[in-house]
């Protein structure tokens, strides 16, 4: 009986070294915001690309989500009476920006309520421009709804203000 309770206690720590080696010993924290693409499928967690090259070309900096035939990246930055929404709606391989969807999001404020707001594309700048006249600090919940000639489209973000 002892040797069997010592031949445990020898593979268990033999077991617990090999896994502390498999560790490089450099993990980080991941501590920024995730997005997540909602379609009638299960949700997948994408986290936010920064700006520089993807399999896809370069971003502008915001959270990007691939979802079925089309390719969403979301920015917000604060601004004096809240905060300047972007969305980026691109299609296909070849990444061609889609100019006549209708797009909405719903906006979930730190304190609980909700809040529509409506983009409108830029012609100037080839994306969508919504505005959140909310100042309120902590962390805002997004779910975008396009239409695209009757396709619906979903992506799910978030940022802090």
């Amino acid at each position: 009986m002892k040797l069997i309770r010592f031949n445990l206690v020898v593979l268990s720590s033999v077991g617990l070294l090999f896994l502390g080696a498999c560790g490089n010993g450099n993990e980080i924290a991941n501590t920024e915001n995730t997005a997540t693409a909602n379609t009638e499928t299960p949700t997948t967690e994408v986290k936010p690309i920064a700006k520089s090259s993807h399999q896809h070309g370069p971003t502008k900096g915001g959270q990007v989500v691939e979802t079925g035939n089309y390719h969403l990246e979301f920015l917000a930055e604060p601004e004096a009476g809240g905060s300047h929404l972007d969305l980026y709606l691109l299609t296909g391989d070849t990444h061609a920006t889609v100019p006549n969807a209708n797009v909405t999001a719903l906006v979930q404020m730190p304190d609980g309520q909700e809040k529509t707001v409506l983009f409108t594309y830029s012609d100037k700048d080839k994306h969508y421009i919504g505005m959140l006249n909310v100042t309120a600090s902590g962390q805002y919940q997004v779910r975008i709804t396009a239409n695209v000639n009757g396709e619906r489209v979903n992506g799910r973000f978030s940022f802090n203000r």
